[in-house]
C-alpha cells in the first residue's frame, strides 16, 4: 500500500546562481534565496518559541494549503484552497505586522486535490523573481501557471498539461533566467516545460512516461555546468533549462518521489518512497554512475548539502547524516515523528518542522547530532518553514473545530 505522503509539497533543492540577488532578508521561492535550503548566513535566530514566546505576530489563513511562506521585501505570499468558496488563491501579508494585504482568485470552481485524506489542493509554493510571482494549480484536470505582479493582479496565465489526479499535485514553479520550469508527471503521461517569465509563452516541453510522481524541478551547478535534473517516473533526467535540451538521461530512482534532487557539485542526490525506499547518489558529469545508494525512506522531506555531507529527516522521524562521496552514514538520531515539511538550515543549525507542529532545532555536523530545542505551534503542519532577515516563518494549523491555519512571525523581541 502507497505511504500518505506522496502527495505533499514537492521541495525544490538546487544550488545555483539565483535569479535575482535576493537579500538575506528574502526567501523569494521554495527552499530559498540559493534554493538549496539555506538561510543567508549570520542571520540572528531564536532558539526556542512557542505561541506566547518570540512571536512577533500571527495571521489566520483563509482556506488550507501545504504551500510553504514566500518572502520579498515587505511582504509574505501563501497559496491557499478554500473549500468553502471553492476558489485556489494567493495570498500577501505586511511582512511587519502580518495584515493582510491583498488576496487573489486565480481559480474558481470545484477543488481537486487528488484521492487521499491529507492531500492539499494548494500545494505548490510562489516564487518571486524581483518582478512577478508564480504559481501552479491543479484545475479543471489540468495544470495551469500564472504570474501575478506585487499588487496580485493576474499578468498571465497558461495551461501547461493535462492533469490525471491520482493523490494529487505539489511541484513548485521554479525560475532560472529568462525561464519558468514546470514539471506535471501523472498517469495520463506527463510534461516537463520551460515557459517564457515575461509572456508565459512555452518555450520547449518534454513528455514524461505515463507513472504518478510529485518532485519539482531543480536547477543545479554540478560537474562544472548548469543543469535542470527532475527525478522520478524510474528516470534521472538532466536538461538544459533554457532550451530544453537533453544533457543525459539514466535508468533509476523509482516511480514516485516528492523530495527534489540536490547537489554537491560533483553528483546529484535522489530519493523516493514508491515502490522501493532509496536514497541514491548519482555522478552529474553524465556517465550514468550511481555512486551509492541505499534503501532508507527519505520520500517527503527533501534533504540538505553541507560541507560534502548529506543530512536527511526521514518520514518517520530520524534524522541521518551520510557522507556526500562514499554514502557512509556518520550518525542516525531520533528528532520526532511524522515529517511531511523539510527540513531547513542556518550555519549548522537544522529546522525541521513535523506533523504535530513541533519545529526540532539540532546541531548538524558530520561528527555529531545534537538536540537544542523544540517549540510547539499549533498542532498541525506540513508547510516547510523560510528563514529570513533573522525571523522564521511558520505556517501550522489548529485542528479544533473548525480547522483554522496560521502564518506565524518567528523572532526575538
Amino acid at each position: 500500500m502507497k505511504s500518505p505522503q506522496v502527495l505533499l509539497i514537492v521541495l525544490s533543492l538546487s544550488t545555483f546562481t539565483p535569479l535575482v540577488s535576493a537579500a538575506s532578508a528574502d526567501w523569494p521561492a521554495w527552499r530559498g534565496p540559493t534554493a538549496d535550503g539555506h538561510a543567508a548566513a549570520g542571520l540572528k535566530l531564536p532558539l526556542t518559541w512557542s505561541e506566547t514566546e518570540n512571536i512577533l505576530w500571527r495571521a489566520p489563513v483563509r482556506g488550507r494549503g501545504h504551500s510553504s511562506p514566500t518572502v520579498a521585501g515587505d511582504r509574505v505570499y501563501l497559496a491557499t484552497a478554500d473549500a468553502t468558496t471553492q476558489e485556489l488563491l494567493v495570498l500577501a501579508y505586511d511582512r511587519a505586522t502580518g495584515k493582510a494585504v491583498w488576496e487573489t482568485v486565480v481559480h474558481r470552481g470545484p477543488l481537486e486535490s487528488g484521492n487521499h485524506k491529507i492531500s492539499s489542493a494548494a500545494s505548490s509554493t510562489v516564487a518571486w523573481d524581483g518582478e512577478r510571482l508564480y504559481i501552479n494549480f491543479l484545475h479543471a484536470k489540468a495544470i495551469h501557471t500564472t504570474a501575478l505582479d506585487r499588487a496580485g493582479k493576474i499578468l498571465w496565465q497558461t495551461r501547461v498539461a493535462d492533469y490525471v489526479a491520482h493523490q494529487g499535485f505539489g511541484a513548485s514553479p521554479v525560475v532560472f533566467e529568462s525561464v519558468v520550469i514546470v514539471a506535471a508527471d501523472h498517469r495520463g503521461g506527463g510534461k516537463i516545460a520551460g515557459l517564457d517569465r515575461r509572456t508565459g509563452k512555452i518555450l520547449w516541453e518534454h513528455a514524461r512516461p505515463k507513472i504518478a510522481n510529485y518532485a519539482s524541478p531543480a536547477i543545479v551547478r554540478a560537474a562544472g555546468r548548469t543543469q535542470l535534473i527532475l527525478g522520478g517516473c524510474n528516470l534521472v533526467v538532466s536538461l538544459d533549462p533554457l532550451t530544453g535540451k537533453k544533457l543525459w538521461e539514466i535508468e533509476g530512482s523509482t516511480e514516485e518521489t516528492v523530495v527534489t534532487t540536490t547537489t554537491d557539485g560533483s553528483r546529484v542526490f535522489l530519493s523516493g518512497g514508491y515502490p522501493k525506499n532509496h536514497i541514491m547518489a548519482v555522478e552529474a558529469d553524465g556517465s550514468g554512475k550511481i555512486t551509492w545508494q541505499n534503501n532508507t525512506k527519505v520520500y517527503v522531506p527533501t534533504p540538505l548539502v553541507r560541507d560534502g555531507h548529506v543530512f536527511a529527516v526521514l518520514d518517520a522521524g530520524q534524522a541521518v547524516c551520510w557522507d556526500a562521496a562514499t554514502g557512509e552514514e556518520r550518525w542516525r538520531e531520533k528528532v520526532d515523528r511524522d515529517f511531511y515539511a523539510s527540513p531547513v538550515m542556518a550555519g549548522t543549525r537544522i529546522y525541521a518542522t513535523s506533523l504535530r507542529g513541533v519545529t526540532s532545532v539540532f546541531e548538524a555536523t558530520p561528527s555529531a547530532f545534537k538536540l537544542l530545542a523544540q517549540n510547539q505551534l499549533g498542532d498541525e503542519a506540513f508547510a516547510t518553514p523560510a528563514i529570513a532577515g533573522g525571523q522564521i516563518f511558520l505556517r501550522s494549523a489548529k485542528k479544533a473545530e473548525p480547522r483554522q491555519e496560521f502564518l506565524w512571525c518567528v523572532g526575538e523581541k
